[in-house]
């Protein structure tokens, strides 16, 4: 993780954030975004990711990524690159029950690691992406930063949405 996190030279953090700062500042999912060759833009729930992400996994993701501390939630940095994984929706609805079927209230973080590993073995894997491609999408999007440190996004709205996607 350590080496992952120093070629990328980004931070992770919670919730979600208008605007990535010059350290990174996002939090997992917004990050994927930019790995993945999107451009920037703030996830507030599932939802606001493109189509070619799962959704279950990037619900994981979010909720691991904003109940860790900020040392823990820099272990999710190498999953970055595997989100942009959706599948037929028959794998999908399995990565989600296998997820339902693991998680539970207050799941210490290595076990949500855990748990969102297994979620990543299932079905189509992410395209394998080169570092050096990472790097330069998450640098480009940091020289773009509008101050060294992230804008977080609307806390609370954004906090409560998050948590009823896919419950509405």
């Amino acid at each position: 993780m350590d080496s992952f996190g120093h070629i990328l030279n980004w931070r992770l953090k919670h919730g979600s954030h208008t605007f990535p700062g010059q350290d990174g500042g996002t939090c997992i999912n917004e990050a994927a975004i930019v790995a993945a060759g999107f451009p920037y833009q703030p996830v507030r729930s599932v939802e606001d990711m493109p189509a070619c992400f799962s959704r279950p996994i990037c619900r994981l993701a979010m909720q691991l990524n904003d109940q860790a501390d900020n040392e823990q939630r820099q272990h999710l940095l190498p999953f970055v690159t595997r989100l942009a994984c959706a599948d037929m929706p028959t794998v999908e609805r399995e990565r989600e029950a296998y997820i339902a079927s693991r998680m539970r209230w207050c799941l210490p973080f290595r076990e949500g690691l855990k748990v969102l590993e297994g979620a990543l073995a299932i079905g189509r894997p992410a395209d394998d992406l080169p570092m050096e491609e990472v790097r330069t999408r998450m640098e480009a999007a940091q020289q773009k930063a509008p101050s060294p440190t992230s804008g977080a996004d609307r806390f609370l709205f954004s906090k409560f949405q998050g948590w009823f996607a896919g419950i509405v």
